[in-house]
């Protein structure tokens, strides 16, 4: 694939991992402009997946928006993207709600390790994107899942997750839900 102008990932990022940094970073070599659009950004909208059906419950969701946004803002900083990269909310489960969040032109970047990938790669080329795959056929080697379970068990997280988002979880003056 040649260099395009505006490429995205997106991702729940509960929390922002070394696997997500990996999916960002592959894009990011192919773009001039990466948005970043985090999913699930209002509680209240969020929709069970049959392709998914943990994705939807409140302790698969525990860092709020903006939490969220900060992790990847360390993150961008710390890889010297902040220049070029915007976070955006990306409301996956409302695709009729997309074209006030994402540019008509940017192109779609998604790794498919599971039945949801499946899911987000039709419903990006129903409405319409072009879209990557990257990394086909490798394996999800970290998860956000396994991230949680090491935070609440006091195992050692952050060997999972980058150093920005080890000080943003960190600085955190409320109590975490984890699971």
């Amino acid at each position: 694939m040649s260099r395009v102008s505006r490429g995205m990932v997106h991702g729940r990022f509960q929390p922002f991992h070394l696997g997500h940094l990996e999916y960002l970073r592959g894009a990011a070599s192919r773009v001039d402009e990466i948005f970043v659009g985090i999913t699930n950004p209002d509680p209240a909208r969020i929709k069970p997946e049959p392709s998914d059906p943990l994705r939807h419950l409140p302790e698969s969701n525990p860092w709020t928006y903006t939490e969220r946004l900060l992790m990847i803002a360390e993150v961008a900083s710390d890889e010297g993207w902040r220049e070029r990269l915007h976070v955006i909310p990306f409301p996956v489960n409302e695709p009729e709600l997309w074209p006030a969040y994402v540019p008509w032109d940017v192109v779609q970047f998604i790794r498919l390790f599971s039945d949801w990938g499946g899911t987000k790669l039709e419903r990006l080329r129903d409405a319409g994107y072009e879209v990557v795959v990257l990394d086909e056929g490798s394996e999800k080697e970290v998860s956000g899942a396994d991230v949680r379970a090491a935070l609440k068990a006091g195992g050692d997280w952050e060997r999972m997750v980058p150093p920005g988002v080890t000080a943003v979880l960190k600085a955190l003056k409320r109590p975490v839900r984890v699971v």
